[in-house]
This record gives structure tokens, sequence and C-alpha cells, in this order.
């Protein structure tokens, strides 16, 4: 073969696997990822403890949060100590490069707060940043650039609460997350698959030579000596050593070293963040009280929506194997999500209307849009305090979001925690500083800066916050007493999934284990998603008659959490992954 032609074919086959690459990256990024395929179960007994519990997404986590919750550690204690450990084990969603939501019930005080750790944008972002020529960046571009990077408050966030509430050594919870990143564990079938799975890692230095790599190894075995070697440093030094000291150093220095676009984080960046302390947002649910994180995240709204919503319906009445209660469920999303997207940013930087969007007036007007015998052929965001529709704006669906991680926490003393935190896509941004990956949380920004000629209230600003899907739960009987918590991954199908597995436990009275295994189905505004491989394809003709666009797909979900029985806690854990629940 002549050597103009060879090279015309070696160039060829490169931007071929570019595309390829790019491609499975977008794939890697829908939240379908790689469900576990032979789930193990646990029976009632192993599920049910007295007084404390962890359910989380791996059995490494829950043994490091319960060996901190034996020693007479606070909830926090016993979180950090889960987090530290997913941030090890389950890399490509949640880690130190991250951030997310820290809802904690204080049993003393009867308080409920949310820590608020989302990533913020650098001081010099602006609106177009996810732009090109006027028009909006391919979100492929966009994740592997230093742009869709923000300021991490996973640490800051977890900081503050075990500032607040720890009773055990902050350097005591790093011990088991370092003792296994040192010595390696075997590498997680769910880790092996995803791996497997994404060509894009190939592309990409840091993916390729860490989590490719050891994926290949005979017998694949995970170790992290980098990441040990920062968790001590944290260990030793505290959250300064993040965003002031060593590791801020050498984070800045990896976005410098980006392969491709230009990195605006600077160490004032980091220096400056804050995590948000907030109220939990909570409403009334037939005779329950729901709380969940109020803005910059919308899972708390929009889950106290669709249930606002969802009440003014007997889903009790109805059954989970037949169509109608999925019905009135994706009606009542497609409404909520309708609000969401037009309504919901940073509080920080936008109105965001909380009290009339929760408003019972409201939701009630709302639901009574609802037919229980055909889909709305149209759903718009309505007009808190004046019009439950709002005729001159037509419902705009997102950007898909991508994947996280959830669990639950109860101690002894009744302090109840759900934390939910992710790095974005799974894998984040492909880069990885001093062992963690860092996050593409920016891509949660809206693309677009303007809406209907306005200003987005989910556009990039300078130190904002994206808005979040995350949905960290929890539920309350009239007497105050906690019935329930809960939180899932999933991007912004966390909040479908959340509802599904309230409905179930409240309406339908199912143990949370079955609520949580439930089928998925959930509508976004972008047609109702059912579940592939559950019963729930045999309602997909029922639902299309009934108006709806039905698709069936993969969801992963990532269900964790426990609900109060008889004085007792009974756990649930996603059989999708590869989690547990454990308690004593």
């Amino acid at each position: 073969m002549p050597a103009l032609l060879t090279e015309a074919f070696r160039h060829a086959a490169a931007r071929s696997l570019w595309v390829l690459s790019l491609a499975a990256l977008l794939g890697a990024c829908s939240g379908a990822d790689p469900a576990t395929s032979n789930p193990g179960s646990q029976t009632v007994a192993e599920r049910r403890a007295p007084h404390a519990m962890v359910s989380a997404a791996h059995p490494a986590a829950v043994e490091a949060g319960m060996s901190m919750l034996r020693r007479g550690g606070h909830a926090v204690d016993a979180a950090i100590a889960v987090q530290l450990v997913l941030g090890f084990i389950e890399a490509p969603e949640t880690g130190l490069g991250g951030g997310g939501y820290l809802l904690l019930h204080d049993a003393g005080r009867g308080q409920t707060q949310v820590y608020d750790g989302r990533e913020t944008a650098p001081a010099a972002a602006q609106p177009d940043r996810f732009q090109l020529l006027g028009v909006d960046m391919p979100l492929a571009l966009a994740i592997p650039s230093p742009a869709s990077i923000g300021v991490p408050g996973l640490v800051a966030m977890l900081a503050a609460a075990h500032r607040e509430h720890g009773r055990l050594p902050w350097a005591e919870l790093f011990v088991p997350a370092i003792e296994m990143a040192e010595q390696g564990v075997a590498m997680p079938a769910r880790l092996q698959r995803q791996i497997e799975q994404d060509w894009s890692l190939r592309l990409f230095a840091d993916t390729r030579r860490y989590f490719r790599q050891q994926a290949l190894d005979e017998p694949a075995r995970l170790r992290n000596p980098e990441l040990a070697r920062t968790l001590r440093l944290l260990a030793s030094q505290g959250p300064e050593a993040f965003y002031q000291g060593p590791i801020a150093i050498q984070l800045l220095a990896r976005l410098e070293d980006a392969r491709w676009g230009g990195s605006d984080m600077t160490a004032d960046d980091l220096a400056s963040y804050r995590i948000a302390n907030h109220q939990a947002l909570c409403r009334p649910y037939r005779q329950w009280t729901v709380c969940g994180a109020p803005p910059s995240s919308s899972g708390g709204i929009t889950v106290l929506q669709i249930l606002g919503m969802l009440e003014h319906f007997n889903l009790g009445t109805l059954q989970p194997d037949e169509a109608a209660p999925w019905h009135l469920i994706a009606e009542a999303s497609r409404l909520a999500f309708a609000d969401r997207n037009h309504y919901i940013g940073d509080p920080a930087y936008v109105d965001v209307p909380v009290a009339g969007l929760l408003d019972p007036a409201y939701l009630r007007q709302r639901a009574s849009l609802i037919r229980a015998d055909q889909a709305l052929a149209q759903v718009h965001p309505g007009e808190p305090g004046l019009r439950p529709e709002r005729l001159e704006r037509v419902a705009i669906p997102e950007t898909e979001e991508r994947g996280t991680s959830h669990f639950s926490v109860v101690d002894a003393d009744g302090n109840l925690l759900a934390l939910t935190s992710s790095n974005e896509a799974p894998f984040g941004s492909r880069m990885l500083s001093q062992g963690f990956v860092l996050n593409n949380q920016l891509t949660d920004f809206s693309f677009s800066p303007t809406i209907d000629g306005l200003p987005h209230p989910n556009a990039v600003a300078a130190g904002k916050r994206p808005r979040s899907s995350m949905a960290p739960t929890m539920v309350f009987d009239t007497q105050g007493r906690p019935r329930l918590i809960i939180g899932s991954r999933g991007g912004s199908r966390i909040i479908g999934y959340v509802v599904k597995t309230l409905v179930g436990v409240l309406d339908w009275n199912m143990d949370i284990q079955d609520a949580i295994a439930l089928p998925n189905a959930l509508d976004r505004g972008r047609g109702l998603e059912l579940e592939s491989g559950t019963a729930l394809e045999a309602l997909a003709p029922a639902l299309q008659a009934l108006g709806h666009e039905v698709s069936i797909v993969p969801m992963t979900s990532g269900l964790h959490g426990m609900e109060r029985v008889n004085g007792h806690w009974r756990g649930g854990a996603d059989p999708r992954l590869d989690g547990m629940v454990r308690g004593n």
C-alpha cells in the first residue's frame, strides 16, 4: 500500500475510533449503567435491626459505616466512612472530586437540615460557557473538557457536618478507605462491566491507565495507592489540604495539563468554596410529612410536587400490575418536570417560587388537569399563585443526566442521614487527580443561556451551583417519628425512582425491599419510560392506548434506605446494584 494511502488510512481509522468512542461516552452517560446480573438477596431477618443501620451500594462501604456505629459514632461519622469507601469502590460515580447533598435529622432537637455540597462554577464562568458559534456544544465534547469541572464540594460538606455532629476523631473515619485503597480488593463485578462497556475510557490517559489497566489484570484487582496518599493528607491536615493546601495545588496543575480546552478554575475558587446550609423542604403527603433537599437541587421540590398532585387520587385502591397508577404517576411527573425546568435554579441567583410551587391550592389545580382516561396532549409549566397552566410556554425537556450514588444511615440515638453524591457522568470528566475522578457537574447547567428570550434559571454564572436532581428523602408520621429514609442514583431519573418507592411503601404498604425492587417507570417530559426486562413491559400497550409515548429502556436505579416498622428498622438495597443492608 502506498505510504500516502497508509497515512490516510491511519487518519481515517483514528477519526472512526474517536467517533465510536465519543458515541460510547454519550451512551455511558445515559444513566443506563450495567445492572448487577445476579444480585444477592438478604432475608427479612438480615434486613432488620432494633437500633442502627446502614444501606449502601457495596458491602465494604456498609461495613465501614457499621464499624463506626459500633464504636458509638454519630450517623455523620458512619456516613463519612461509607462515603470514602464508595469513593474508592464506586469511583466512576462518586468521590472527593464531586459533590452532593446530605440530609440530616437530629433526633435530639427534632430538626431536619440539608448540607448543600454542590459544586460551583469558577468565578470566570460566563453564560455562554457551553456554546460554540452560538449553538450548544455537543455533550460528548463538553464532558472531557476542563470547562465541565466544578469546584468540588463533597469534602467541605463532610467536614462541616463532622464539625457540628461528629463524635469520633476525623482521622479515624478515613482508616477503612485508606486500608482498602492500599491493599486492594477484588474488582467489583459492576465496575468491571462499566469499564468493559465504555470504550471512551480508551481515549483518555487517566481512565486508560487507572481503570482499564486494572480491569485487564488476572484476576482483576482494584488498588489506588494515589488515593490512599490523598486520604492520609486529608485525615491529618483536614479539609484545608483539599481547598488551600497540597491537594488543591496538584488539582489545579492537573487542570492546566488537560488534553484539550483551557481551565479557568483558580486557587481563589477553591479557597473560597463554601457549603450552603438549609432547613429541609417538607410537605404533607396524606398522613405523613415528606422532607427533602431544597434548591439548588430540584429533587426535593419535584418529588413533593408529584406527591402533592398524586394525593388527589386514591392510589391505595390501585395495583402496581395495572396501567392506571403508572399513568397517574407519569402525568403528575410531566407536570412537575415542566415546572422544574422553567423555575428551578440556584436560589442565590434565581428567585425560585418554592412556596407557590408547593401551595396546596396550586397543586390541586395542577392535579385537576390530569385525566384518568387520557394522557395530556401537551404539558406546560404552570404559573404559581395565578394559573395551573401557562399556555404561552411549552415544557422543554433538558439534556440527559447521569450517574451518582446514594446511601442511608440511622444511628443508635435515632439520628437519620441520607446522602446522595455524584461525579455527574460515570467516570466524570475522564480526568483524575491524585487518585480521584474529577467531576463534570457543570454540564448540568443549561447549555443555552436563555429560554423564551429570558435568562435561563439554570444558566451558567460565576460561583453558581448547577441544578441537580439528587433527592435524599425522609418521611415522618403524624407524631414526628421517622417512617422512611430513601434516595437513589440515576440523574434526573432519581426523582421518579424515589417517587415509585414512596408510593410502594406509603400507598401500597409494601416492604421497603419490595418497593425498591418494583420496576421503574417515569416521565421527565420526554415520554413514559418503562424499565426493560420487567413486568411493566406488558403494560406498554395499555399505556400507549391512554396516549403515552412509551419507550422500553434499561434503568439502573440505586435506591438504598430503611423504614421504621413496629419498633425496629427494616432496610432495603437496590437489587440492580451490589449493595446491602446491615444493622445492630
